[in-house]
């Protein structure tokens, strides 16, 4: 059986430490990166001048455009990532992700459906929370077997014996919703086109301070910390995490509906941005180890400046042309996928 390597109390504070300053350090590069340099030194200025309830111009483009947008991107990243490391420990394949088995596309149709008709933009994070639950919801009815400790015990069936099963269903279900926007984006009015459009692919261009996605990240960080043991158990053998006590069914089901929120929150905020969910878990696990008390909590704050760093990409390489930061995730993700395709395929022979 495969050992999991217990990370130190220290080690765990360093590695988080270390992370925490990395993604302060993407805030404040996306504060003062953009088409109008702010220089480093006017930030505490700037700063105190917002603090004052004074802003002057310069703080107004930091709290507004820059610092507002920022903490979108974070968030959003963030969340992406945190539902990536859930969906993984669920599936027990490093392929799995949000974008990958369909719950982003879910939530893209109804989130673009609310947009459609001009919906509030509470019914637009409606629509695309129930997206995101009915694909989830679908995953789940054909995991049943395993979440329900059905035949074949904890670890039969698709989640348990076949994960790949579960991973092109996702990809079968991504399709169909992809469908579903492509007749959308075919009868939506011209004035709503671009922006269904660039919001589909992901963009953060125009995003600015929302609470209700960080309420739901940092919940679902919490609860899911909670359950970091039962999570480093399930994912050496379930059968092992049966027989000791783990309530493997009801943790699957909590893994389902906490990275579908997720995902949910993400969608509503950023767009449909693709491969964040993959590509971070994989290279917070190939750089801390596999132990869910360092990697759920490193995952979310390495997503978030992953995403904030991307996203200051995207709006400065071709200023003041702003590209989508979907576009950027997807071309770094898409060669990761490859990899680890090509890994599982070799250790499979």
């Amino acid at each position: 059986m495969t050992t999991l390597a217990a990370t130190s109390p220290t080690r765990r504070c360093a590695t988080l430490g270390l992370l925490a300053a990395c993604a302060l350090l993407a805030l404040v590069g996306a504060g003062v990166a953009g088409s109008v340099a702010v220089p480093v030194s006017e930030l505490p200025h700037a700063l105190a001048s917002l603090l004052a309830g004074t802003p002057d111009g310069m703080a107004a483009t930091l709290l507004d455009l820059r610092l507002g947008r920022a903490s979108s991107a974070f968030v959003t990243g963030a969340a992406l990532a945190l539902a990536g490391v859930m969906m993984q420990a669920l599936v027990r394949n490093p392929l799995a992700d949000p974008y990958v088995l369909g719950v982003s596309a879910g939530a893209a149709v109804g989130a673009l459906a609310a947009l459609l008709f001009g919906a509030a933009l509470w019914l637009v994070d409606f629509g695309a929370l129930a997206g995101a639950v009915l694909i989830s919801l679908l995953l789940y009815l054909l995991a049943r077997r395993d979440l329900g400790g059905g035949r074949g015990g904890a670890s039969g069936g698709v989640l348990g014996g076949e994960p790949g099963v579960l991973l092109l269903t996702g990809v079968v279900l991504a399709s169909a919703c992809m469908a579903l926007v492509t007749l959308m984006l075919s009868v939506a009015p011209e004035s709503r086109l671009r922006g269904m459009v660039f919001w589909m692919i992901g963009d953060l261009a125009g995003t600015s301070w929302r609470l209700l996605p960080w309420v739901v990240l940092l919940a679902a960080l919490l609860l899911a910390m909670r359950r970091a043991r039962a999570l480093n158990v399930m994912a050496l053998h379930a059968d092992a995490a049966v027989t000791l006590g783990v309530n493997v069914a009801g943790l699957r089901r909590f893994l389902f509906a906490c990275s579908g929120l997720l995902t949910a929150c993400a969608v509503t905020t950023g767009g449909s941005i693709g491969f964040v969910g993959l590509v971070v878990p994989h290279a917070c696990r190939h750089a801390f180890g596999p132990d869910h008390r360092t990697l759920l909590p490193a995952a979310a704050l390495a997503g978030g400046g992953f995403l904030v760093l991307a996203d200051t990409l995207a709006r400065t390489v071709l200023a003041p042309q702003q590209l989508p930061v979907g576009v950027l995730t997807s071309l770094i993700g898409v060669p990761v996928f490859l990899f680890q395709l090509h890994q599982l395929h070799l250790r499979a022979r």
